[in-house]
Order: structure tokens, then sequence, then C-alpha cells
């Protein structure tokens, strides 16, 4: 399926900066509320429902033998139509 990019933003934070977007995407999805992310004049509303797919990916880029690039994505996927999603593997657990 083509993949279309609705917004994107890439920037350097401090760990604190990020922590501070993230608990305000955890408010937004707990209240129900609609995600809108913004960049200079750039913006995108997002309204994922009530149960979407949570995926959390950690990689490692570069090199086999030398130092590369470490990262932690996670991501909200659902279907347009609004329709939620299914259960794939057991309970994630962040510690």
């Amino acid at each position: 399926m083509p993949e279309e990019v609705l917004f994107e933003s890439e920037s350097g934070q401090t760990r604190a900066e990020i922590a501070t977007y993230l608990r305000t995407v955890a408010d937004k999805l707990e209240d129900g509320d609609p995600l809108t992310l913004t960049t200079g004049a750039r913006s995108q509303t997002l309204d994922p429902p009530d149960r979407v797919t949570f995926e959390v990916k950690a990689e490692r880029e570069g090199p086999v033998s030398g130092p590369g690039e470490l990262s932690i994505e996670f991501e909200l996927e659902w279907d347009e139509n609004g329709t939620g999603s299914e259960d794939f593997d057991g309970p994630l657990e962040i510690q």
C-alpha cells in the first residue's frame, strides 16, 4: 500500500522536552481528544479511535562491525474509516 506523509518533523530535543511531548500525547489519548501536530505554518490534526494498533520498535542502523545509530520508534495506526485494531502480541512492558 502506498504511503503518503501527512506531517513530519525532526529536531534535536532534550529527554525532558521529549517527555513533555509524550505526556501531551498521552493526555490527549486518555481524554479522547484529537491530536494536532504543528511546526511553523504546517499543521495536521488526527483523531485516533478508542482502539488502535500500537507499535514499538527498537532499531540499530549502521555497520555490523562498528558503532551505528540507535532508535526507539512509537507508532499508532488505525484505519481511516475509524475501525479499531486487532491484538497481535502479548502485552507490552516498558520499564
